[in-house]
């Protein structure tokens, strides 16, 4: 019997923002719904079934604290609030308005998921996808596997892909943060390398040259991801 997916709603006035979150979420088990307002929103929720909301705060026209005052008390579905960093009067606003959990921009994916998950246990018995399996020794890229003891990576047909020592601590970099979203300085010291210039193209142009070798088109790239103007996420899916 197929496990029933937990519907979630996301409400955010930007659109990379929606389909970042509604791709990987659906990538592990989570019906996802988006709503680029409060109308939108509300027509999703006269629809039924959703179980979860999560609302941005800081949206032009009616916010999400005036959104979430509509709700309450009447609609009793968990809300998680997403705010810009620092807003820490509006997440206690949210807070006190009934909101039941709150997570800083920019999304760390994988946190978000951990809360979405954490939410909907408190809330009753709705299915919540399964967590990520995470080899401790190897990462998935696509068809190939990253073996970060031997530093090496081979094709699912056993050929082993040539790689440079940066382009192994790029790709370890990317293993160690699945999920999250990665700024150019961040890279530079997940792969303890601050000779570069994150302002410059050198890292792009790295980026570019490993998509090449794991990605089934570089141009469309599925597997390391530019979110843009923040940087690049790893998101492997379920591999």
């Amino acid at each position: 019997m197929t496990e029933r997916q937990s519907h979630i709603l996301v409400c955010d006035d930007e659109p990379d923002l929606r389909d970042m979150v509604r791709e990987y979420l659906g990538k592990r088990g989570f019906k996802v719904s988006l709503a680029a307002d409060g109308a939108e929103l509300r027509t999703l929720l006269a629809a039924g079934d959703i179980e979860l909301i999560i609302l941005d705060i800081n949206m032009p026209g009616e916010d999400g604290l005036a959104i979430l005052r509509s709700l309450r008390p009447d609609l009793s579905i968990p809300v998680i609030m997403l705010t810009a960093a620092g807003e820490v009067i509006d997440r206690i606003i949210g807070l006190e308005m009934g909101a039941d959990d709150y997570l800083g921009k920019p999304v760390d994916l994988r946190e978000l998921e951990a809360r979405v998950k954490a939410v909907l246990r408190r809330h009753g018995p709705a299915a919540v996808a399964k967590s990520d399996k995470v080899a401790a020794k190897t990462a998935r890229f696509g068809d190939y596997t990253l073996d970060l003891e031997a530093a090496k990576m081979m094709s699912d047909d056993g050929e082993e892909i040539p790689l440079t020592a940066m382009e192994f601590s790029l790709l370890k970099a990317f293993a160690d943060n699945k999920g999250r979203v990665l700024n150019r300085d961040q890279i530079l010291e997940q792969a303890h390398d601050r000779t570069w210039d994150p302002f410059d193209r050198s890292i792009d142009i790295r980026i570019s040259r490993l998509r090449r070798k794991i990605e089934k088109n570089p141009e469309k790239p599925s597997i390391i991801r530019t979110v843009r103007g923040i940087g690049y996420v790893y998101d492997p899916g379920e591999t």
